[in-house]
């Protein structure tokens, strides 16, 4: 009987034949072998990367000594608060008028002319029966307070009845910037008190409390506050000013700037990520005090200036996190 072909022998050695199926087991397990060590090294590798990624890279900051100074901004409008009635002293027509808007003129100063009704109607009969008699019927009417021209309310021509309005002068040393106070915020305003106006523009104007109004708006319950400036430049009447009332002012206090807090969605916690090492910072509870402009008071922990606190890739950091310091 004929041998299967694997069991055949050589005559010149008598070495038995490798059966094919043996060298393709052992191929593939090396194949195997080599496959499982290179994805050893890969999930390696992948570790290693995660490890680098996981690293935030954030920029860092210290507290500072600050002077800080809390501050309400609220709306103040100039107004003149005495205004006088230039008025006619007879029934008659305006002859002439000496008067502009937005004139300033003196007490005394004749404004406007007007003609008796009489003597527009007689003329000058009385003066050619009787040459003694001086009849003009012409009557001057006078400014009775220092101010500027505000309303005219007749031109030249105008009938007018005696004890009516002719203009309005607006007294310029009664000129103020009137303020709407919250009843509720009235602790911070007293008398005397400077208040800094800024008007459109960036216009910076000295101002004092000089009086609060008597009565509160029914609706919006604010108090009007007088505040008279310490200025001769000349401020037109409705201009809307701000006003700036300060509330607490602190110097040489611990302070970081307002990046650096973190709260959360109630805004009745506080926090900063602080660093305890190169690559590692945790969540350290903060408490908040004055605020003026991008710098927050830091009550408690006591920061030092070694402290190193970031102010930015902070959003989002667990209670301990792994970061990367970058420049800023």
């Amino acid at each position: 009987m004929r041998k299967p072909f694997f069991y055949r022998t050589k005559k010149r050695n008598s070495t038995h034949a490798v059966p094919p199926l043996f060298l393709c087991g052992k191929m593939c397990f090396i194949a195997c072998l080599m496959l499982l060590f290179s994805c050893k090294d890969k999930d390696k590798a992948d570790d290693e990367d995660a490890k680098v990624v996981s690293q935030t890279p954030v920029t860092v900051t210290t507290v500072n000594d600050s002077t800080l100074t809390d501050y309400i901004e609220l709306n103040a409008m100039s107004a003149t608060l005495q205004k006088s009635y230039v008025k006619s002293n007879a029934n008659g027509y305006i002859q002439k008028v000496n008067a502009g808007l937005g004139q300033n003129v003196t007490k005394g100063e004749v404004l406007f002319t007007v003609k008796t009704k009489e003597a527009e109607t007689i003329g000058n009969s009385i003066n050619v029966l009787d040459t003694t008699f001086k009849f003009s019927g012409i009557n001057k009417i006078k400014a009775s307070a220092p101010g500027y021209i505000s309303t005219i309310s007749h031109q030249a021509g105008d009938y007018v009845a005696d004890g009516e309005a002719l203009a309005v002068i607006s007294d310029r040393s009664s000129f103020v910037f009137l303020m709407q106070l919250p009843y509720e915020l009235k602790q911070y305003v007293k008398m005397g008190q400077n208040v800094g106006l800024t008007l459109p523009g960036g216009i910076k104007v000295d101002g004092t409390v000089s009086s609060f109004m008597p009565t509160v708006d029914t609706v919006a319950q604010t108090q009007g506050v007088v505040i008279r400036i310490n200025s001769g430049q000349q401020i037109p009447e409705n201009l809307v000013a701000k006003a700036r009332i300060v509330k607490a002012s602190k110097t040489n206090t611990i302070s970081l700037p307002k990046a650096a807090i973190l709260a959360n969605e109630t805004q009745t916690e506080f926090w900063v990520m602080k660093l305890i090492n190169a690559t590692t910072a945790i969540k350290v509870p903060v408490k908040e005090g004055i605020q003026s402009g991008d710098r927050v008071e830091i009550l408690s922990p006591k920061f030092t200036g070694q402290d190193k606190i970031i102010i930015s890739g902070n959003y989002g950091l667990p209670d301990t996190a792994k970061v990367k310091v970058v420049a800023p």
